[in-house]
């Protein structure tokens, strides 16, 4: 195509990119410099947002300093990791799981993919209530069903040590099949004619497992890993409904205590600049794994 008729083609899209266009500077770009304007300030959020109002309330960089210097951030830091620790590799075990048995052709398997996305299509405000409910101490499924084996179950939600896994049992039930499609597309993705060899050079199901479903798996792996890092930062509709951040601060992460400052407490620049800490710990923690990707993440040539 000559340079002539592609001055021509761009000139006649433009007009149908300039709405998207316009929305993603309203509605994006904007928010974000707005954002990092008020996180420079004290601003409560309650008065009219405008230059002056900003300039009037400026502190700099007070607010990240304050954040930085108070034991309350590496706690909520902290709580945030712990959840992280525990959930990805449940989350991760689980989704192969599903993907490894959808994968499979045998009776009743449309029942069962129609089953486990069920979790995924459910609003985590249901979700929540259903899950507070199944782990009520006294009134809860969960617990009951402990009785029976004659295990007295915890207080769960009500419980510091308890509190965390509990939400992540929660997450774990709601994520996988969300993640377990990821993989099932990359299980279909592998040529059946490397098991086909594996068998023949007398591999049996764990050796073709581990050298190679794995390793070609491990870009689907690596996509799942850095989505579940990312949303496991961003904690917070469960916390909010199962726990409030309790019991005594158990389960405050950082994006639970974002919106306790910004729209319980009315420190709305204090609030942003949690945000945007939180933003700086996501990137760099992604950067890192994209630098890892190398060492474990093995692609097809």
């Amino acid at each position: 195509m000559s340079k002539k008729r592609q001055k021509r083609a761009l000139k006649n899209a433009i007009p149908f990119m300039l709405p998207s266009f316009l929305g993603m500077i309203v509605f994006s770009f904007l928010p974000i410099i707005i954002s990092i304007a008020i996180s420079f300030t004290n601003w409560n959020g309650l008065d009219k947002l405008s230059y002056k109002t900003l300039a009037s309330n400026f502190v700099f960089l007070d607010n990240y300093k304050q954040i930085l210097g108070t034991s309350e951030f590496w706690k909520v830091l902290g709580h945030t990791c712990y959840y992280i620790v525990l959930y990805i590799p449940m989350v991760l075990i689980m989704s192969l799981l599903i993907a490894s048995i959808l994968n499979k052709n045998m009776k009743g398997i449309t029942a069962f993919r129609i089953m486990y996305y069920i979790p995924v299509l459910t609003s985590w405000v249901a979700a929540s209530l259903i899950w507070k409910w199944v782990l009520s101490p006294q009134y809860g499924i969960l617990n009951q069903l402990l009785g029976y084996i004659g295990i007295s179950g915890p207080g769960w939600l009500t419980d510091k040590v308890w509190a965390m896994p509990a939400i992540v049992l929660a997450s774990v039930w709601k994520d996988m099949g969300f993640y377990g499609l990821f993989l099932l597309s990359g299980l279909k993705a592998i040529d059946t004619g490397y098991y086909e060899a594996a068998t023949v050079d007398g591999a049996g199901k764990m050796k073709q497992f581990f050298s190679i479903t794995l390793p070609l798996l491990s870009p689907s792996m690596f996509f799942c890993i850095i989505m579940a890092l990312i949303n496991a930062f961003q904690l917070f509709p469960q916390v909010q409904i199962m726990t409030e951040g309790g019991p005594n601060g158990a389960t405050q992460v950082m994006v639970e205590r974002i919106y306790t400052y910004g729209f319980k407490y009315f420190k709305m620049g204090y609030a942003s600049a949690y945000s945007w800490l939180l933003f700086v710990i996501i990137f760099i923690l992604t950067l890192i794994q994209m630098k890892l990707q190398n060492k474990w993440v093995h692609y097809e040539s």
